[in-house]
């Protein structure tokens, strides 16, 4: 038993890692971390980058490659990691599903994300065809479909969740966007249960980004603002009490009883940037049932190493409120919104630059292994 088992036996909260390699996969590195206790898997155009910048795992499948369709060429390795992933992670998702028939749990588990190109982060038929194409060429039950929760990225959740396919909305940064994540993912259920799709096998979490958010809102306080490095999980506090409004509400209810999964809230970006914090501020301290942390790994190997759980401040309803009121006492020339628009700008800004570099290094792997 690792602490991770922990988290997810005594606590609920599923622990994922934010990381795939190649190496990973052939190593068994993977299979060793969900031998420890992770139970899912996340990736982004970011991590692909940095793998493909410092591995030569990926080397042998670029010679012969077309160097001009350096896109093609990624997706294709893309696929292959995430449905070999998939298959380790099996194992997990198969024990989950029992967990879930015997209304152990409300939720299927052992998934793992491809995300579709940041390209699409405002176009939203561009983003519906490319999540039927990514899931058909993956095929495999615990996928999920990465899908940025912009205001274009909406309807195509819940138009892809209608088709019977996982998702996982992301880049989530403020309360006003989680509310209409959570709209989209039933309109997303109902429109499944209208096309005769088993809705109890439609999965789904949503990403709210934490550390983020400290580190914007930190920028606006005076030194040694007491405040500063509050806000995030003080704002993860409000998501998941809106989180337990809405899922207890008549509509989400109504789905649940005709067999639905909840779509769990997902805690990402939970590394601390600062390093004047705890390194686990944005693990520890958002323990709760029925919710994902994706970690990356040097995240996860402190919580193996030392991390409390008991310190979390999702355990009862009292803590909850209090926290989320901390968001009221930030001052008045502070827009919380503000902030989150432009994180979520800047988040959909950064993932499509770590995409482009990340094409760039394939092309150039590409013309080096000619």
């Amino acid at each position: 038993m690792t602490s991770l088992h922990s988290l997810f036996d005594d606590y609920g909260q599923s622990p994922w890692i934010d990381n795939i390699r190649r190496d990973w996969l052939n190593g068994g590195t993977l299979q060793g971390l969900v031998d420890q206790g992770i139970r899912g898997v996340t990736s982004n155009p970011s991590i692909f980058a940095k793998t493909f910048a410092t591995s030569s795992a990926y080397d042998e499948f670029l010679v012969g490659a077309d160097v001009g369709d350096a896109e093609a060429v990624f997706e294709s390795l893309a696929v292959n990691d995430v449905r070999d992933a998939c298959d380790v992670l099996r194992t997990v998702h198969d024990a989950s599903r029992l967990d879930f028939q015997n209304g152990v749990r409300r939720y299927l588990d052992g998934f793992v994300s491809l995300e579709v190109s940041p390209r699409l982060a405002r176009d939203a038929a561009g983003t519906i065809a490319a999540a039927k194409r990514l899931a058909a060429e993956v095929g495999r039950k615990n996928l999920m479909i990465k899908i940025p929760a912009t205001k274009e990225g909406l309807p195509a959740i819940t138009q892809v969740l209608g088709a019977g396919i996982n998702v996982n909305a992301t880049l989530i940064f403020s309360l006003e966007r989680y509310d209409e994540v959570l709209s989209a993912w039933m309109a997303g259920l109902e429109l499944a249960r209208e096309k005769d799709h088993d809705i109890g096998e439609i999965a789904s979490v949503a990403s709210f980004f934490v550390s983020r958010v400290d580190v914007a809102v930190d920028a606006l306080l005076k030194e040694g603002d007491p405040r500063r490095g509050t806000t995030a999980n003080a704002q993860v506090c409000a998501a998941y009490d809106q989180y337990l409004y809405r899922i207890s509400s008549e509509r989400a209810v109504a789905l649940l009883e005709s067999g639905a999964q909840v779509q769990r809230p997902l805690w990402a970006s939970t590394s601390t940037k600062n390093p004047a914090y705890h390194d686990l501020l944005y693990v520890d301290r958002i323990v709760g049932d029925e919710t994902v942390n994706t970690m990356p790994d040097a995240t996860l190997a402190g919580v193996l190493d030392h991390g409390d759980f008991s310190t979390s401040l999702l355990l009862n309803l009292e803590t909850i409120e209090a926290e989320a009121g901390r968001l009221k006492t930030l001052p008045h020339t502070i827009s919380l919104k503000a902030v989150t628009d432009r994180l979520e700008a800047d988040g959909v800004d950064s993932f499509v630059a770590s995409y482009e570099e990340l094409l760039a290094t394939v092309s150039a792997k590409i013309e080096r292994s000619r």
